[in-house]
This record gives structure tokens, C-alpha cells and sequence, in this order.
């Protein structure tokens, strides 16, 4: 395996970004064949529990209020329609569910009480739970694990330079401290970002250093593109370009190497010779189903077809071992 490194310079990142393409992939999928897994991909499912409504003006996101988008505000689904959609995830090869809120921040109140039961009913399945809430505090974090949960999604989404031009409601340092809340309570980090904002190369190169130069490398990086939606402020920007993809999906790879990189947000809009690309060059998971929230995603059956097609195999649940919480029920039980 790679030598994991904490110190890249943005000049070293660079340089890697844009070496010539060929080379690039080949570099990043000879580091990810030193995997003897590397033929394994994570399937996520994710689900919406409460939707629309969010006071946070994201550029990028539909369910922000201010916006008109047409995504109608949904009270948080109760504990037993999460755990049927958990077990229908859990069928078709999911070993991960996201559980995914649209909340500037977490609140102390039954909503969050509701969550920490779906953390456990759905944990109890077996699966590996995720969850994106927005901004927690360290005892929140720490509620969390103690309930079973697995991982924490909290996208950094671009530069530290840019992050305000994306989004003016919280700050880059406001991120980058649920992130250490996260790590203080022993929850997994994803953490990742997203390019079609309007960002430059620079930006994207600034965003991977943030990531890879992190005391700890988030343990999954999602790459996402961004799927333009009517009504928000980045309605007009145009396709990332398969290429762009492949090189932030590379470039992870490489500086991050034992990292899970997720091609996310996005693939609706590719060829199965592009995801091909993008597995090649070190992607190793996917959401799968047939909504990211509330923006299309591929069906699974295509995405099974697309496996068998390349070789590729679900990733078993707690491939890297199972949280305290469930370790300590084991023990007791």
C-alpha cells in the first residue's frame, strides 16, 4: 500500500492533477490494485428523512427555502418506514444507508431522539448507517456513536477561498469543526466535494489538499458532480465533462490512497464507458437507487448489469470493523 501522507503541497497536487491523462489513470489504478479488494465497490442507499425547508442558501441545493425548485417540504419519516426502506436497501446489495436531513444543524430535540432510533434499528440490521444532519456538536457526535452509528457525511464541497461565493449561511471553519466533533467521538468521516460549481482547477486542487492533509484521511471522499437544478442560483452551469471526473477521481486515489472514493452525484448523465473510467482510475463506491435525495440517480438493476459487465462486486458491510456501540452489544449479548 502507499505510503499515507498528511503534508501534500498544493504545487505536488498540482502536478499530479495534470500529468498527461493516461498516465494519470494509470498511476492511480496501479496504486488502487495494490488493494488486493480493488475489485470491490461500497453501494450506499440514500434516503431522504425530513426534506425541503433548510435555511441554508447552498447555491447547488434544491431544498434550500429561499429557493423555488418545486421540492415540496416533508416532515421526517417515522422509525418503521426508515427500517422498511433500510431491509428493501439491504435486498438489492446495499451495505450502507445514508440518512440524510435537510438541517443547517443538529437540535436537541425529538427529532434528533428519532434519529438516534433509526441509528439503532437500522445498525441492528447489519448495515453500516450514515448520516447528514448538518452541523453537531461533540456530545451530538457522541450521542451518535452511541447509538451505532457508522459514518458522518459532511462535504466540504470546494476551496476554502471559494466557500463563500457557494455558500454565505455558515463557514468553511464551521465544516471543518463538525469534522473534528466527528473524529473526538470515533465516528467515520466522509467527507468530499463537488465540482461544476464555477470553481477554477485551483479550487478543486485547494479542496483535495484540505482533505488528504487532514490529521486523518476522511475514510470515504465523494466526488461529485453537479446536477443543475432549476430554481437554484447554478441552474445555467453547464456538464462537468467526463474528463474533469476522472482526473479529481484519480488524483484522490493517489493522495489519498486508502480512502473509499465515491463517484457520486452525477452518473445519471454517464455512459457505462465513463463510470468505467472512473472505476479504473480508483473510484470503489456508488449510491445506488433511483434518487440522491431528490435529484435522479440510476436504478440498481442497471447498476448490477454494469458490474457483471466489469468484474466488479458489492463490498461487504464493516469491511474495516464494526463501531464500539455494536462491539460492546456483541460482548454483552
Amino acid at each position: 500500500m502507499e505510503e499515507l501522507r498528511h503534508d501534500w503541497s498544493k504545487e505536488e497536487i498540482s502536478e499530479i492533477y495534470h500529468s498527461p491523462l493516461l498516465d494519470l489513470i494509470y498511476r492511480a489504478a496501479t496504486i488502487h490494485r495494490q488493494n488486493k479488494d480493488y475489485g470491490e465497490v461500497q453501494i450506499s442507499s440514500l434516503i431522504s428523512i425530513k426534506t425541503g425547508g433548510c435555511t441554508e442558501d447552498c447555491a447547488y441545493c434544491p431544498q434550500a427555502a429561499r429557493y423555488n425548485t418545486g421540492v415540496n417540504v416533508h416532515a421526517m419519516l417515522t422509525v418503521d418506514h426508515v427500517v422498511e426502506l433500510a431491509k428493501s436497501a439491504k435486498k438489492t446489495g446495499a451495505s450502507r444507508l445514508c440518512m440524510g436531513a435537510a438541517w443547517r444543524e443538529v437540535r436537541d430535540n425529538r427529532d434528533f431522539d428519532r434519529v438516534l432510533e433509526m441509528v439503532k434499528e437500522v445498525t441492528a440490521l447489519d448495515m453500516e448507517v450514515c448520516c447528514t444532519l448538518g452541523m453537531l456538536t461533540e456530545n451530538q457526535a457522541k450521542r451518535l456513536a452511541d447509538a451505532g452509528l457508522y459514518a458522518y457525511n459532511h462535504n466540504i464541497d470546494t476551496s476554502e477561498d471559494d466557500y463563500k461565493r457557494i455558500i454565505t449561511t455558515r463557514t468553511f471553519d464551521e465544516r471543518l469543526k463538525t469534522i473534528s466533533n466527528l473524529r473526538k467521538a470515533k465516528i467515520t468521516v466522509c467527507s468530499g466535494g463537488i465540482i461544476g460549481l464555477g470553481e477554477t482547477e485551483a479550487d478543486r486542487i485547494a479542496m483535495l489538499q484540505t482533505l488528504s492533509n487532514m490529521e486523518k484521511h476522511p475514510e470515504s471522499v465523494p466526488i461529485n458532480a453537479l446536477v443543475p437544478i432549476k430554481g437554484t442560483p447554478l441552474e445555467n452551469q453547464g456538464r462537468v465533462e467526463i474528463w474533469e471526473m476522472v482526473r479529481m477521481i484519480a488524483t484522490a486515489r493517489i493522495i489519498m490512497p486508502a480512502s473509499v472514493v465515491r463517484l457520486s452525484a452525477g452518473r445519471m448523465e454517464m455512459s457505462v464507458v465513463e463510470q468505467a473510467l472512473c472505476f479504473m482510475a480508483g473510484a470503489n463506491s456508488i449510491f445506488s437507487g433511483d434518487k440522491l435525495l431528490t435529484t435522479p440517480n440510476p436504478e440498481f438493476n442497471e447498476d448490477m448489469k454494469m458490474f457483471e459487465l466489469l468484474g466488479l462486486k458489492p463490498r461487504e458491510a464493516f469491511k474495516n470493523g464494526k463501531p464500539a456501540s455494536m462491539q460492546k452489544s456483541e460482548a454483552l449479548a
